[in-house]
């Protein structure tokens, strides 16, 4: 007994195992990203297999294993996952903030609070719908990017330092650079962007009332192209995200010309 062990977690995906089991993975919050094994929950008398289901909260005790935890006990702190799954919108963007934090969570039992604790606060936001879930998921990368070591240069040249604003923003330079360290096929986004994304990242949201559509798609892309070109992969969810207007072509920006 004295092996066991509890955190709280969020789940971030599960898949079968067997007839009756599941392996879910967890972010939790002392012990980073736990592979387990959930075992009985997919029968219809298991006490705590809708607990464990996608975008939930919970605590829960494990018992480690040879290669898989096995999980012991799971209660419930906070169920976001009947609002999102509600609605197209938020449920692909929480599909996203639960991708992202997955990969950027990296080894697995590697500690990582910060990451767990802005996951949960994501999903929260999400779920209570208060402000547009594209805004949350930009917001969340920045943070989990800056968590990372990754986050884009917004105010001074990620080159020479040399303070901004600036108007070119390139991905694989680091972000915002000048005139002078600019590279070619550096994308130049309409005035504005920048400024929302540094606001998204700081957590000023009186900052972004009001943004215009088309410069939050444009901050949207950049955030994405930069999160991307890091994780050297496409993450599935993102080409999936239903933005408040859909109908409404986004302006286009260079984020394509990013050096091989």
């Amino acid at each position: 007994m004295s092996q066991l062990y509890r955190d709280h977690a969020v789940v971030v995906r599960q898949h079968k195992l067997g007839e009756a089991d599941r392996i879910v993975t967890l972010l939790t919050r002392q012990h980073g990203l736990v592979r387990a094994v959930a075992k009985g929950v997919r029968r219809t008398r298991s006490k705590f297999g809708a607990r464990l289901e996608p975008f939930a909260y919970v605590d829960v005790q494990l018992h480690p294993g040879r290669t898989l935890d096995v999980v012991t006990q799971v209660h419930t702190v906070e169920s976001f996952a009947a609002d999102i799954v509600a609605d197209y919108g938020r449920y692909t963007t929480a599909c996203a903030v639960l991708e992202t934090a997955e990969r950027l969570a990296g080894e697995e039992r590697a500690p990582a609070p910060r990451l767990h604790t802005l996951t949960a606060g994501a999903l929260r936001a999400i779920a209570l719908a208060q402000r547009p879930h594209e805004m949350i998921l930009d917001a969340f990368l920045l943070r989990a990017m800056g968590f990372a070591g990754w986050a884009p240069a917004l105010d001074d040249c990620a080159r020479c330092a040399t303070p901004g604003p600036h108007r070119a923003f390139h991905v694989a330079a680091g972000g915002a650079v000048c005139v002078h360290c600019r590279p070619p096929g550096a994308a130049t986004p309409m005035v504005g962007v920048l400024d929302h994304m540094s606001a998204l990242n700081r957590g000023d949201w009186s900052g972004v009332n009001g943004v215009p559509d088309n410069l939050r798609r444009q901050a949207s892309g950049l955030i994405a192209a930069h999160l991307q070109w890091h994780l050297e992969r496409q993450l599935r969810t993102l080409p999936l995200i239903e933005r408040t207007r859909p109908h409404e072509a986004a302006a286009p920006v260079e984020t394509a010309a990013v050096p091989g």
